[in-house]
């Protein structure tokens, strides 16, 4: 293998990059775009769920309870109504999620130390917002009976010392807010390294075919070998400047905080981004135009999506989804990042992931450089 020709490979692919505006604007733009877009669009954090009130008590007691379900945060109580026939044309025209019903009995009923009925109708056409707000609802209902039974039993002579049966204290680790800003923010860093560098390697290696400049350099003195890793050692570095952007935006715009090592970092997505790379070279080796890699690109990225866990619990999916999902490379470098973002995780943590993504990593570049070595020849 000749330095020389390597050199001037490589030095000949940056000069086309640098005279390429797409692959300007996909290198530079698309990651920080994809990023504001993606991290602020995809969030399953559900708050200010549309309310509707209908308080037929008008107490203090009423009020107190109103008072409660908004200082949840869940809910925001926009509307209000005194007449209940109301609440289902807020429903039906989807004006309201929710709608709370107050019975005029309400504050009599607590004041006899009787079980007081209060109805919350829910819209389920959205079920992650149904979800949410039946569980607020329920954690609402559940915090004021106890209060309402510790009152009541004071009252009656129990003492304010009064002892609960179970005390169960649960804390959260790593994401003790539970924003999903902060779980989506490090899968997009790996979702935008493998579209970025899948897309941009099958277009330029197409390209260089559409335009009959691979067949001029084909018949030149260089080996096989020399053209591979001149192609591709231009993306290796374009990889690696899109990653420590990504990074650069997790960090300094959303503020998400590494917990873990960030040499550790670079260092598995080396791995993933060697994968990428044989991903983007077998797209070439196939498609014979740019619109063809445009659809097999696609073809391999929207599973990427669905599949490895960036959007969807993989615990959920059908097994036999679940095990095709095993097989796609985002899904491992999804529990690496992850991992030593939110959880500060180590080497001894992710020792078997990076195994099984070295092992898809060697089997993609293998067969991708073994059908490119056929093309040309």
């Amino acid at each position: 293998m000749s330095w020389v020709r390597l050199k001037a490979i490589i030095w000949k692919e940056f000069i086309q990059i640098s005279r390429d505006r797409p692959s300007l604007a996909m290198i530079f733009g698309v990651p920080v775009m994809m990023m504001l877009l993606f991290g602020y669009a995809i969030s399953t954090d559900v708050e200010n769920i549309a309310t509707l009130v209908c308080d037929q008590s008008k107490t203090r007691a009423s009020r107190e309870l109103v008072s409660a379900m908004a200082n949840t945060g869940t809910f925001d109580l926009r509307y209000w109504t005194e007449n209940p026939g109301e609440v289902r044309r807020y429903l039906d025209g989807g004006i309201a999620r929710v709608a709370l019903i107050i019975p005029p009995d309400y504050s009599k009923r607590l004041a006899r130390g009787e079980m007081a009925q209060v109805q919350v109708l829910l819209d389920g056409s959205d079920p992650l917002v149904a979800r949410t707000a039946l569980s607020a609802a329920q954690m609402l209902a559940q915090s004021l009976n106890l209060n309402l039974v510790t009152q009541r039993l004071e009252r009656q002579g129990a003492g304010p010392g009064l002892n609960l049966a179970l005390d169960m204290r649960t804390r959260v680790w790593y994401n003790p807010n539970l924003e999903s800003l902060r779980f989506n923010i490090p899968g997009l860093m790996g979702l935008v390294l493998q579209n970025i560098t899948v897309i941009l390697t099958a277009f330029a290696l197409v390209r260089e075919r559409e335009r009959g400049t691979l067949e001029q350099i084909i018949i030149t003195p260089i080996k096989p070998v020399e053209l591979i890793i001149g192609k591709l050692v231009p993306y290796v570095f374009i990889g690696f400047f899109d990653l420590l952007l990504v990074l650069a935006v997790a960090v300094f715009w959303f503020g998400v905080k590494i917990s873990g090592s960030v040499a550790l970092l670079l260092a598995l997505a080396t791995i993933f981004l060697a994968c990428a790379l044989g991903m983007g070279m077998f797209v070439s080796t196939v498609a014979r135009n740019q619109l063809q890699a445009m659809q097999m690109a696609f073809l391999i990225l929207l599973p990427s999506i669905l599949l490895s866990g960036f959007l969807f619990p993989r615990e959920s999916m059908p097994k036999i989804i679940y095990w095709i999902g095993q097989v796609l490379p985002l899904t491992y470098f999804l529990q690496i990042v992850r991992g030593i973002v939110l959880r500060g995780a180590d080497f001894s943590h992710l020792w078997q992931v990076s195994f099984w993504l070295a092992v898809l990593t060697a089997i993609i570049c293998t067969l991708s450089v073994l059908r490119f070595r056929k093309r040309l020849d």
